[in-house]
């Protein structure tokens, strides 16, 4: 009995409200930048307004601040199931991600909890308060089934507060104390976050002779075998246009060829040719033997090689999943397709006179990508596979977070959402 008592305690309308208004305030930057507005004092105080609620807020609230903020964050990992025609899995997989969510958010908070009142009964809040704070620090580095895309301190991309994780435990002390103090001029050590550095650094010329394509071309066309030389064409009229331009390299997105490049030896030959006059970076699958890959050619002086992708989609393209239960779920889904094989580490290649990290779609979202602080990065995504949905927005808003992280300058080719550069945290949108 006394169980269900404890359950019914999360199911009251304070606990649900108050942490559906949290998690709204974590992704109301999101949802604005999504909508085309971007202001840094509006995201720096809804960002400073999520945590000073969330600090003071008890482990029911946490458990639907976790829920709520899980299912308005990442809503669009489910879109892609309606194009493998499983869209009343849709409801399951929203249902099952918000869950997990909710359970670490509960679990951390009660952690935080119970050791306040193991250590000490004087500073018992006090010490909830500081281990809270340290678990939110620690959250970028818990990837649930493999996904590592939410880190708290990205509210703080486009705002006047750092994203560095020093910044950021700044941002939290100064919380912590006006919470527990009941002082809120304590907040003024946030100022302390603001990244005065980022004045007295003198970006790089970005080069004017690349050209980076964009495509609106939906997964469900994209996939069409009718249409496939359709696709093939515009993609060559794209090549063509940067050769007449003068362009030394022409950048296409994820999967522009809808096929294993290699085994077309037509379609190859004709790739060679033109990277005589303009050096060709793009997407398609590679069959490496007998192993699948989601791969990036690059095409120069007559030449060609593959990177393959190092990091792969959880779910869509290799199942996170123990063995026996990954073979269920892709017999169920994917028409028992066996898993693409990852690349060992990240790839780096010269081409129009500098080197680039390559980076596939999702995998640039990831911390892995950036083990060295790559100078330059060439993304290539196709977001069709989540259209419409606010995973472009996201996946934006994340690049911009590692480029102003690492430093790494960004050419990011786009099919079905808009292609940019990115340099120094600031995006720059190509017509």
């Amino acid at each position: 009995m006394s169980l269900s008592i404890k359950i019914s305690d999360y199911f009251t309308i304070n606990n649900i409200t108050r942490g559906f208004f949290i998690a709204l305030l974590s992704a109301a930057s999101l949802y604005l930048d999504w909508f085309g507005f971007v202001n840094y004092f509006i995201n720096t105080i809804l960002g400073i307004l999520t945590f000073y609620y969330l600090l003071q807020a008890n482990r029911k609230i946490w458990f639907w601040f976790g829920f709520f903020m899980a299912t308005l964050w990442f809503w669009w990992l489910m879109v892609s199931f309606k194009n493998y025609g499983f869209a009343w899995a849709i409801p399951l997989g929203l249902l099952i991600s918000s869950s997990t969510f909710a359970f670490l958010f509960s679990l951390s908070a009660w952690l935080s909890e119970y050791l306040g009142q193991k250590f000490s009964k004087t500073y018992s809040n006090l010490i909830v308060l500081l281990i809270k704070a340290i678990i939110l620090l620690l959250f970028s580095y818990i990837h649930p089934f493999g996904f590592d895309w939410y880190k708290p301190e990205l509210i703080f991309t486009n705002s006047y507060i750092g994203i560095e994780k020093w910044q950021f435990a700044l941002v939290l002390i100064a919380i912590v104390s006006a919470i527990y103090k009941k002082q809120l001029l304590f907040l003024l050590v946030i100022i302390g976050a603001y990244p005065y550095a980022s004045h007295f650094e003198t970006p790089t010329k970005l080069s004017d002779n690349i050209a980076l394509s964009n495509f609106q071309i939906s997964v469900i066309d994209k996939w069409k075998h009718e249409l496939q030389q359709q696709h093939i064409n515009m993609t060559f009229q794209t090549i063509n246009r940067a050769i007449n331009q003068k362009k030394s390299l022409v950048i296409l997105p994820e999967s522009i060829f809808a096929l294993y490049l290699n085994k077309q030896p037509l379609l190859m030959q004709e790739l060679l040719e033109r990277s005589e006059e303009i050096s060709i970076v793009l997407g398609a699958l590679y069959m490496d033997e007998t192993i699948p890959r989601n791969s990036t050619y690059i095409f120069k002086n007559g030449e060609y090689s593959v990177a393959n992708k190092v990091v792969l989609v959880p779910f869509g393209e290799r199942n996170p999943l123990p063995e026996w239960m990954g073979k269920i779920i892709n017999k169920l889904f994917y028409d028992g397709a066996p898993d693409y094989v990852a690349a060992q580490k990240p790839i780096d290649y010269e081409v129009a006179g500098k080197t680039f990290r390559n980076a596939i779609c999702y995998e640039a979202c990831s911390e892995e990508l950036y083990v060295g602080k790559p100078k330059n990065m060439i993304v290539i995504s196709n977001n069709g596979w989540v259209s419409p949905s606010i995973e472009p927005t996201q996946q934006k808003i994340l690049l911009q977070y590692y480029s102003k992280k690492y430093g790494t300058t960004i050419y990011h080719s786009v099919n079905m959402s808009d292609s940019y550069i990115i340099q120094k945290g600031k995006v720059i949108y190509v017509p």
